[in-house]
């Protein structure tokens, strides 16, 4: 009889690790396959590599999922303009500029504010629970992320008579516009699958 536990207990043994192996197995391949997915969305993108390198990292979460990509794409843009943003805040404390590039600043911080808040607009649309997405809804969350997008490009305009400040502004937001222009990239990609 005690040799039959032992027995028994040894099969289970073996086959709990064949279960785990198995399950490693089959999330390590998900888990490819999402990163593939998400190598492929982006080599569409004008940025295809920023692209790649900012959401490989949640292939988990977005799987094969153009929406989850799409949604993804719009948080990672999103945290980014917020922390620009704040960094343009405090590049606009430095003592010594001139009345015009504080009113240029002014305005850039202004213009990254009003991206931050079509992108939380973008985000909200596309999360809503039930949503149907409609084509009046991608029409909106399309419209407001250009917008976030012409905004963010137009925030180093004002210091055109400043190229080093320019220079500094641009170094600060490119980042932000080439991040913005991929999730609009993405979004259009998820529109067209819609029909």
């Amino acid at each position: 009889m005690e040799g039959s536990s032992s027995i028994n207990s040894r099969n289970y043994n073996i086959l709990l690790i064949l279960l785990i192996t198995s399950s490693i197995n089959i999330i390590s391949a998900l888990e490819k396959t999402s990163v593939e997915f998400i190598r492929t969305s982006c080599s569409l993108t004008t940025y295809p590599t920023l692209c790649f390198n900012s959401l490989s990292t949640k292939a988990g979460a977005i799987q094969s999922s153009p929406k989850q990509l799409a949604q993804t794409a719009l948080s990672v843009t999103l945290d980014t303009t917020l922390s620009t943003s704040s960094s343009m805040v405090k590049l606009s404390k430095v003592h010594g500029m001139t009345p015009i590039e504080v009113r240029a600043m002014k305005d850039c911080i202004e213009m990254l504010s009003d991206s931050v808040y079509e992108l939380k607009q973008s985000i909200e649309e596309m999360n809503k629970p039930g949503s149907k997405d409609s084509g009046m809804v991608i029409n909106d969350i399309q419209t407001w992320v250009s917008s976030a997008l012409t905004d963010e490009d137009t925030c180093s305009e004002g210091f055109k008579n400043d190229p080093k400040m320019k220079s500094v502004v641009r170094g600060k937001i490119v980042n932000v516009v080439h991040l913005t222009s991929n999730a609009l990239a993405l979004i259009n990609s998820y529109a067209s699958l819609r029909g």
